[in-house]
C-alpha cells in the first residue's frame, strides 16, 4: 500500500479514536458532574457552567483563535486539521448519546482524566491538537519572559480559582486530579508503554560491557572518549576510559544495571529519559511510528 496512504489511514484512525475517547470524558464524566479539565477545554467547561451555552459549541468556538494562532506559529495544515478534529468533537458531542457513567467525585475526577488525556494524545499522535492550549503557550512565549510550562501552568491556575469561586473549593480540587490524570495519561500514549532511556557507563571493564549490551541485549552503542581519575588525593593520577551510551526502554533498564553490576560493582552509571528516539538499531520498531 502507498506509505502516504497508509499514514493517512492511522492518523485518520487516531484522530477519530481520540475524539471518541474526549466525546465519552466530556459526557460520561465531567459535564453531568461539573466538573473541569485544564486548557481550552476547561475553559470550555467554565463557559458551558456560567452561561449555560452547549458545550459542543462552546469547544468549537474557542479553539478557534488558537487555531489561527497555529497557522502561524506552527503551519496552515495542522490548523486545518485542528479546525477539522473541533468541528468533528462538537458534532460527536451533539450526536453521540453518551451514558452518565457515575456520579461518584473521585471516579470522576480519575477516569474522566484518563479518557481526556486517551483522546488529546490520540488526537496529537494523529497530528492535530484538540485541546490547543499549547499553541497559546507558545504565542506567548515569544512575548514574555517564561516558559510554556510555567504559561500553560499560569492558566490553569487562572480556571481552577474562577472554578472555586463558582462551584466550589472541592469541585476545583477534584478537577485539578482530573487536570493531572489527563496530562499524565496524555504522556503515556504519546511517549507509549515503551518509553526510551538514555544510559551512560562509565566503568573499568567497558570492553564486556560493550560486548553484553551488544550481544546479548541486542542494543546498538555509542562511545565517548573521556578520562577517568582526578581524586582528592591523586588530582593529577588520570587514565582514559571509554564512555558507553545507549538506549533503552524502560522495562530493560533494571535488567541492563544488573548485567553491569555483575560485570563491574564499582561502574558508573546514569540515566534519563528521553521523549523521541528513532533510526539506527531502533528502526526495527518503525512501524509504531
Amino acid at each position: 500500500m502507498n506509505t502516504k496512504l497508509t499514514s493517512f489511514i492511522r492518523d485518520s484512525l487516531y484522530v477519530i479514536a481520540g475524539i471518541l475517547f474526549c466525546g465519552f470524558a466530556l459526557k460520561g464524566f465531567l459535564v453531568p458532574n461539573r466538573f473541569f479539565d485544564g486548557g481550552i477545554t476547561g475553559i470550555s467547561l467554565l463557559i458551558h457552567e456560567i452561561y449555560h451555552v452547549n458545550i459542543a459549541y462552546v469547544i468549537v468556538l474557542a479553539n478557534l483563535p488558537l487555531i489561527i494562532m497555529g497557522a502561524f506559529q506552527v503551519n496552515k495544515k495542522f490548523a486545518l486539521k485542528t479546525l477539522l478534529c473541533a468541528i468533528l468533537l462538537g458534532i460527536c458531542l451533539l450526536y453521540v448519546p453518551y451514558p452518565t457513567i457515575t456520579s461518584d467525585k473521585l471516579l470522576v475526577s480519575i477516569f474522566g482524566g484518563v479518557f481526556m488525556g486517551v483522546g488529546i494524545g490520540l488526537s496529537m499522535r494523529g497530528g492535530c491538537a484538540l485541546d490547543g492550549i499549547e499553541v497559546l503557550a507558545l504565542y506567548t512565549l515569544k512575548r514574555s519572559s517564561f516558559t510554556i510550562s510555567e504559561i500553560i501552568l499560569g492558566i490553569n491556575i487562572v480556571i481552577f480559582l474562577i472554578a472555586a469561586l463558582h462551584l466550589g473549593l472541592p469541585t476545583a480540587l477534584y478537577s485539578i486530579l482530573t487536570y493531572y490524570t489527563a496530562s499524565r495519561a496524555i504522556n503515556f500514549v504519546i511517549e507509549g508503554v515503551e518509553e526510551y532511556t538514555a544510559v551512560n557507563i562509565i566503568s573499568s571493564q567497558s570492553e564486556l560491557v560493550k560486548e553484553k549490551l551488544v550481544k546479548e541485549l541486542g542494543k546498538g552503542i555509542t562511545i565517548y572518549k573521556g578520562e577517568r581519575g582526578f581524586l582528592k588525593d591523586n588530582f593529577d593520577l588520570s587514565y582514559p576510559v571509554d564512555i558507553v551510551f545507549t538506549v533503552v526502554t524502560r522495562f530493560e533498564v533494571r535488567r541492563m544495571k544488573n548485567m553491569v553490576h555483575q560485570i563491574d560493582p564499582q561502574a558508573f552509571m546514569y540515566t534519563h529519559t528521553i521523549k523521541e528516539a528513532a533510526g539506527g538499531i531502533l528502526k526495527r520498531r518503525a512501524r509504531e511510528h
